[in-house]
C-alpha cells in the first residue's frame, strides 16, 4: 500500500500552526493547489465535517471528510468521498504538528494510504508528498512565517 509522505519546519509556534491546520474548512488559506474550500456538512473542525474542494486549475469540486480531529495530539484525519480528481479508492490522510522544543518552532508532518492501480502509484506518491503535503507545509510557512 503507498503511503507518500512530506515533513518540514514551519518558524511559527505550535499553537498557531495548529490552529491554522485543524480549520479544516480553510485548506485554501494555505495550500497553493486548492482554489476553493468551505464546509458543506457538519460543524467544521468536528468528525463527520465534509468540505468541498475545488483544485486552483479548475475542474469539478470533490469532498472530504474529517474522520477525526485530536487537539492534544495535535493530529487530523481526513478521507475522499466519492469521486476524487486523482482517481484512488480508499484515500485516508493525516496531518499532524508537533513542538520543536529547542526553538520554538513547529514540525510538520503529513501522510496518506490509498489504493489505486499499480501503474500509477508512482505518480501519485509525487504529486500528493510533492504537490500537496509538500506545497501545503511550505503555504503553512508562508502564511504564518
Amino acid at each position: 500500500m503507498p503511503r507518500p509522505y512530506a515533513s518540514g519546519v514551519v518558524a511559527a509556534p505550535v499553537e498557531k500552526v495548529w490552529a491554522q491546520v485543524r480549520a479544516f474548512g480553510d485548506l485554501s488559506a494555505f495550500l497553493p493547489a486548492i482554489g476553493h474550500s468551505e464546509i458543506v456538512e457538519g460543524v467544521d473542525a468536528q468528525a463527520g465535517a465534509v468540505r468541498r474542494l475545488t483544485l486552483a486549475t479548475g475542474g469539478d469540486p470533490f469532498d472530504e471528510r474529517l474522520v477525526s480531529l485530536d487537539d492534544p495530539g495535535r493530529t487530523l484525519t481526513y478521507a475522499f468521498v466519492g469521486a476524487n480528481p486523482f482517481g484512488v479508492r480508499r484515500y485516508v490522510s493525516t496531518v499532524r504538528v508537533c513542538p520543536v522544543t529547542d526553538t520554538g518552532e513547529s514540525f510538520v508532518e503529513w501522510w496518506a494510504e490509498y489504493d489505486a492501480d499499480a501503474g500509477q502509484e508512482e505518480e501519485l506518491n509525487r504529486t500528493f508528498a510533492e504537490d500537496v503535503y509538500g506545497s501545503g507545509i511550505a503555504g503553512l510557512r508562508k502564511v504564518l512565517g
